[in-house]
């Protein structure tokens, strides 16, 4: 049995296979495991949390991990030791997210592909067809992370407490979150995964993204990210496409379009859920 796993902050998809690619069971869902945030403690708590996981750790013979965090050394390595410590028998790959976005757009194993993830959190990478190339190391939530989920929810409170919202989108945001400043402040600050708070109120944002406010906030985020990030690749976007993962990119589709049209970059292939596509490719080797 092997198991693929998508982790971003906010989630983690675990979904099980036999040697012949067959799925076993229903997808099994965990909180998060972003080794670059969370402690090695709270890592092997959450995978321990689930009876789902703990009933077929000693059959699972490998681990595809990919998720968020995973893009330099130490946290990476420490997450491979907390899966390794769990799933004895398992060979553990662990991966940075923007290879399962690779894996699970790309067309082909050797296309090369300008690949965005824009979920919780962004990036964007450089993929030649064999390997990875990323010229901006993310730095997180507080600096990085342009046109994500956390981006957006930063956004959307901050213009509520600078009165920059239209009054009946403010209206309809103080019905629906707890907007109270030492509320919001205890969530940054005291609790874990700031940054999956944050994106919690990018909802909001496609809900009411007929209104002109809400169109800007979504256009100027998207390109600010392809300014910062995809235009890294100048060069190599004049020969190929720019893929897209993750809920944000997936519910963003026509405003990124535009952004990319105004801009000069051909769009690619969006994933909503890049495990579906990690799944193909996995059983695919088998």
């Amino acid at each position: 049995m092997i198991l693929i796993v998508d982790s971003g902050s906010t989630k983690c998809d675990w979904i099980a296979v036999d040697n012949n690619g067959v799925q076993l069971q229903e997808k099994i869902r965990t909180k998060g495991l972003n080794p670059a945030i969370l402690k090695e403690k709270k890592l092997k708590k959450i995978i321990r949390n689930s009876d789902e996981l703990m009933v077929i750790k000693n059959q699972v013979s490998h681990v595809f991990f990919y998720g968020a965090g995973c893009g330099t050394e130490k946290p990476k390595t420490m997450l491979a030791h907390v899966l390794q410590f769990i799933f004895l028998n398992a060979i553990v790959e662990v991966q940075e997210d923007t290879m399962a976005a690779v894996r699970a757009t790309i067309n082909s194993d050797n296309e090369a592909a300008v690949v965005c993830i824009m979920g919780t959190g962004s990036n964007c990478s450089y993929y030649d067809g064999q390997r990875l190339h990323q010229r901006v190391i993310s730095l997180g939530y507080t600096l990085m992370d342009d046109a994500s989920g956390n981006y957006f929810g930063k956004e959307l409170i901050k213009d509520y407490y600078y009165n920059q919202m239209p009054e009946d989108i403010k209206i309809a945001f103080e019905h629906k979150y707890n907007l109270e400043a030492d509320y919001i402040k205890y969530n940054l600050y005291k609790q874990p995964n700031p940054n999956a708070y944050l994106a919690n109120f990018a909802e909001f944002m496609f809900l009411n993204k007929d209104s002109k406010y809400m169109n800007k906030l979504i256009k100027d985020g998207i390109k600010q990210f392809a300014i910062n990030m995809i235009f890294q690749y100048e060069e190599e976007l004049k020969s190929v496409p720019v893929h897209f993962a993750g809920s944000i990119a997936y519910f963003s589709k026509n405003e990124i379009k535009e952004v990319a049209e105004e801009l000069g970059f051909k769009v690619g292939n969006f994933e909503r859920r890049p495990i579906e596509g990690l799944v193909k490719y996995h059983t695919s080797k088998l």
